[in-house]
This record gives C-alpha cells, structure tokens and sequence, in this order.
C-alpha cells in the first residue's frame, strides 16, 4: 500500500477495530498522521497568535483525541495480522512490552485468513 492510501485509509477507517493491515499500511499510516499532525500543529499555532492563545488549545484538543483513537485502531489492526488480540496494546504500559509491540509492528502477517479476517495483501479482496 502506498503512503497517500494508507494515510487517507487512517483518518477514514479510524474506528475500526475489527480488521487486519499490512506492515506498509500500517507504517506509512503513522507516517502521514506524524506529517498531518506537524501541519495541523503549525497551523493551530500561527492561529493561536492571530486570534488568542486559547482558541488554537480549543481546536487541538479534539484533534489529539481523533488521532488517539485512530491511532490505537491502526494498532489493534495491526495486532489482528499478526493474530493477537487488540487488548495486547496494554503490554505498552510496561518496557519490555513496548519492545515487544514494536517487534510485531516489524513482523509478517498471517498469510492466510485468520480469526480476524483474510489477508490484507490479498489481491482478490478488492481494496
């Protein structure tokens, strides 16, 4: 998957938890919303010194939020390709576990369909 797809696919596809992703969607994904989220962040700050220091917080604040949550979607989707559950983020809390997610964000994916849907990397799926 090619970055303009994937970062379009990440802020449309932000609350689904259910599906699976490729490694390629998943980091240029990360890739975009980082890029997006530098714009947005400039942005909001030159607004901030045009109009007031507290209208630039109120407009970022659901922004951070929306990326939270699609940020935590792309990573349960993430886990589904490799076949774990979306409740392994919780290991993030600890430092071994942060090691531990960023080694199943670096490995191949479950080539066949798993418990939580076919192979993302299929061509006959269609998207």
């Amino acid at each position: 998957m090619h970055f303009i797809e994937s970062t379009k696919n990440y802020f449309l596809k932000w609350n689904d938890f259910s599906t699976r992703i490729s490694r390629s969607e998943f980091w240029w994904g990360h890739l975009g919303v980082t890029i997006t989220s530098i714009i947005v962040i400039f942005a909001l700050g030159f607004l901030s010194d045009l109009v007031g220091f507290f209208s630039g917080l109120v407009l970022l604040v659901p922004f951070q939020i929306f990326v939270l949550i699609a940020s935590t979607a792309l990573a349960v989707r993430r886990l589904h390709e490799i076949n774990k559950s979306g409740w392994w983020l919780l290991i993030y809390l600890t430092i071994v576990g942060i090691l531990l997610l960023f080694y199943w964000a670096c490995s191949k994916g479950d080539a066949d369909e798993n418990v939580f849907g076919p192979d993302p990397l299929d061509g006959s799926l269609g998207s």
